[in-house]
């Protein structure tokens, strides 16, 4: 009995070949195509979106706006306000690395290294933070600050110092360094989480080599954990500079509005009081590009004195 073979899909290797290729580019653009649209409404259309408005004089309130070159960048580089953003931005970039860093560190390696029973759960607590919004975080730390109910003043009125309470987030002097303490205690757990992830990983050989060495505990860490964990080092570093360039405003918006006498004003900040309570929307933008360039030579910067050749032993 015969049978009709119907004609195959495939007459040879090369058809089979370029179907493969065609699936795997249908693939490809399946998978970019969403991706490449939701990052050109969400990114790059906010980008190019800013730097046109930058050359504009407008309030953001109506649709009415005044072509004006350059005049906003004029502006922004003879505005004695600017150049306080930018160190008050840095300064909580300084100060939240060496904060965070030093105390990720140090919880990472303790709960790692000396095999503590109640280790998960001071993951939790630590790690706690990173899941509550910066807005509840700023308002919980503005009720510790109050310098009437606050925990900070009556703690210190307990121990009888008196003479050191003061309106923290009033005080001109002490506003900018109160708002540390609440970056770094909300930026700790997950740092915390990616450096265990990278000690985990180190090869339990490496610690016993050195303690047939002579190495102690301190030259251990130094030696072998350290440099092993160095890529989850820099990742952090470069992630905390971002996300502060960027993000701070939230933190200084909630707890000081900016003041007592723009001494807390972020880059972030300055733009939203500029753009959304002044109606400055033009110069607003204007402030957007400079915090764009200056994260970008930030982050290239940091990229190349960060740059060390991988450890392997």
């Amino acid at each position: 009995m015969r049978f009709h073979i119907p004609y195959p899909y495939f007459t040879g290797k090369s058809d089979w070949m370029v179907q493969s290729k065609k699936q795997k580019y249908l693939f490809l653009a399946f998978c970019l195509i969403p991706t490449f649209i939701m990052f050109s409404i969400f990114t790059l259309y906010p980008l190019f979106s800013g730097l046109y408005y930058s050359f504009f004089d407008m309030s953001g309130s109506s649709q009415a706006k005044e072509f004006v070159g350059f005049d906003n960048y004029i502006k922004l580089f003879s505005d004695e306000i600017i150049p306080a953003t930018i160190w008050h931005d840095y300064f909580l970039v300084i100060t939240k690395v060496i904060g965070i860093m030093i105390m990720a560190v140090f919880i990472a390696v303790a709960l790692t290294q000396l095999k503590i029973k109640e280790a998960p759960f001071y993951r939790i607590i630590f790690f706690f933070p990173n899941i509550m919004s910066v807005v509840v975080i700023g308002i919980l730390w503005a009720f510790i600050y109050n310098p009437d109910l606050g925990l900070i003043n009556s703690g210190l009125e307990f121990l009888g110092l008196e003479n050191w309470t003061r309106a923290w987030l009033g005080n001109e002097n002490w506003a900018l360094t109160s708002l540390v303490l609440p970056s770094i205690w909300a930026g700790i757990g997950l740092f915390m989480l990616l450096l265990m992830g990278g000690i985990a990983n180190i090869s339990k050989s490496y610690y016993e080599a050195a303690r047939i060495d002579g190495a102690n505990e301190w030259q251990q860490f130094w030696k072998v954990t350290l440099p092993l964990v160095w890529p989850q080092i820099k990742i952090s570093i470069l992630y905390i500079v971002i996300t502060t360039l960027n993000g701070s405003f939230i933190i200084v918006q909630v707890m000081t509005g900016g003041g007592p006498n723009n001494t807390t004003h972020v880059m972030g900040s300055y733009l939203y009081q500029q753009a959304f309570q002044q109606y400055n929307f033009g110069y607003g933008a204007t402030i957007g590009v400079m915090i764009l360039v200056i994260s970008l030579l930030t982050v290239l910067i940091l990229q190349f004195i960060l740059r060390r050749d991988k450890v392997e032993y």
